[in-house]
């Protein structure tokens, strides 16, 4: 099990499912949880990067449990729990990939993504998107599990989902796909590329006139967007500013939508725990 600084982590092993493999769900429950109050609720991607960095593949967390105690104490935001679901490891590329996006997509560019992504060795086969049925296995399967063990919020105003890089790229999704579950979404350090090179890719437009097309309601959904300039992040800037084109467009503004962009951070779970206070506090404030 992860250590973690404050409040405790409860494992539902092997969570199964009808739509994707089965996986471990770590739940974070804060400092003094008690079923006299109810808590928000934060769907975090990438389970196993969240809590103990000596648990993780490259010995870097989140520590998204320090963030969190230190902002509910604070009172900065709401009380919240966290559900970290644990990526399918090979899994991971296709169940985090937008998928109604790629199947948009004229027949010879899915050969230039599925080439791109073979190249980069994420898969053998011919690549298919899951996120769909991932998408479905988190609100048709998870959610009501989590709404009913636990003292939450069922409603959309109480209901976010966080994560980066692919996570961040499965977030914007999630709350384009399912505006009536997800009431906020914190994409950190966005996929746009979707592949590894920006040379002859068609998939960041793809996802732009995607979300250009199915953004929610500004008035009742906040959405958090960033990304570092080093490393894998120095693809991102570019077109995160056509994405903020975007949601200015959509009536999007300061009140509902933020946009960071941090000069000399990288692709690393250490940074992203650097600035993650930042997409909590926003999306999770007593407002």
């Amino acid at each position: 099990m992860p250590k973690v600084i404050s409040g405790k982590v409860e494992r539902i092993e092997n969570f199964s499912s009808k739509y994707v493999t089965a996986r471990n769900i770590d739940v974070w429950l804060p400092e003094n949880y008690s079923t006299k109050t109810k808590y928000a609720v934060l769907y975090m991607h990438d389970g196993q990067m969240l809590y103990d960095p000596e648990m993780s593949w490259n010995k870097q967390a989140w520590n998204v449990d320090d963030v969190a105690s230190e902002l509910i104490k604070s009172e900065k935001t709401k009380p919240f729990i966290i559900v970290g679901i644990w990526n399918g490891g090979l899994t991971r590329h296709p169940d985090y990939f937008p998928q109604k996006p790629f199947e948009n997509l004229a027949q010879k560019d899915k050969d230039t993504i599925v080439g791109q992504l073979q190249k980069a060795g994420r898969t053998k086969e011919i690549f298919q998107p899951k996120s769909d049925n991932y998408l479905k296995f988190i609100v048709e399967e998870l959610k009501p599990f989590i709404d009913k063990k636990y003292s939450v919020y069922k409603d959309r105003n109480n209901t976010f989902i966080a994560g980066s890089s692919m996570g961040g790229l499965i977030s914007m999704y999630a709350i384009c796909e399912y505006p009536k579950v997800f009431g906020g979404a914190a994409c950190l350090s966005t996929h746009w590329p979707g592949t590894f090179t920006l040379d002859n890719n068609p998939i960041p437009n793809a996802f732009l006139n995607y979300l250009k097309n199915n953004l929610p309601n500004p008035k009742n959904h906040k959405i958090y967007f960033d990304t570092g300039d080093q490393t894998l992040d120095a693809l991102y800037p570019e077109i995160q500013k056509k994405a903020d084109a975007i949601m200015k467009e959509k009536g999007y503004d300061s009140k509902n939508w933020t946009t960071g962009y941090f000069p000399g951070e990288s692709h690393t779970e250490t940074s992203w725990n650097k600035r993650l206070n930042i997409p909590l506090e926003f999306l999770l404030n007593k407002n």
